[in-house]
């Protein structure tokens, strides 16, 4: 059988909901393929070009159509879209966190952000900083959102501590923080002079 590189990022991803981003190898990978590890270096030359491969499909929804006209509401679908795809796998958030940092991520997801920020009438400058804000909140919620919800699961949290006893649920956490920004950005548009 023929090893393709679609092969191997499915073999990772499938690592990546089992066992999580830490116990992601390229030994554990190699031996769910049944293949050497070498092989796996024929398709990515290092770990690192792996993950920004999983990150971009785990981001693959961000580059469907936005359904809103308004810059807003694209914000807003966006930055949904985004958390979502980071919850639908675990680890998910921590893995894109990483590959951005690194810029092992092709997706263009923080590039549709700020093409909506321009459409509100920022600048390109303005509108790249607000896409980079925007890309942090959400991935830095979705990491402490995970990173609760994992803990709960192995009961390393306190039962006052779980995520299943807080008053405001995390869909509408996300959401005020991401009220927060748009009316930000509603201000600082407001306060020019025309």
């Amino acid at each position: 059988m023929q090893l393709h590189r679609t092969d191997v990022v499915d073999g990772a991803i499938a690592i990546l909901d089992q066992y999580g981003l830490a116990d992601l190898t390229m030994r554990r990978l190699a031996g769910s393929l049944n293949v050497q590890p070498g092989a796996l270096y024929w398709h990515f030359p290092n770990k690192q070009a792996l993950l920004g491969a999983v990150a971009d499909r785990v981001l693959e929804p961000m580059d469907n159509p936005v359904d809103t006209g308004e810059w807003s509401g694209q914000i807003s679908e966006l930055a949904h879209r985004l958390r979502s795809c980071l919850l639908a796998y675990r680890d998910g958030a921590e893995l894109v966190s990483a590959t951005y940092a690194s810029r092992l991520t092709t997706s263009k997801g923080r590039e549709r952000m700020a093409s909506a920020a321009i459409r509100a009438g920022m600048t390109r400058e303005e509108a790249d900083l607000a896409a980079f804000t925007l890309l942090y909140y959400v991935l830095g919620q979705t990491v402490d959102e995970q990173a609760r919800m994992q803990m709960d699961s192995a009961g390393a949290l306190e039962e006052q501590n779980s995520p299943l006893y807080d008053t405001t649920d995390a869909t509408a956490r996300f959401d005020f923080g991401l009220q927060l920004f748009i009316s930000g950005v509603r201000h600082l548009l407001g306060t020019r002079v025309r």
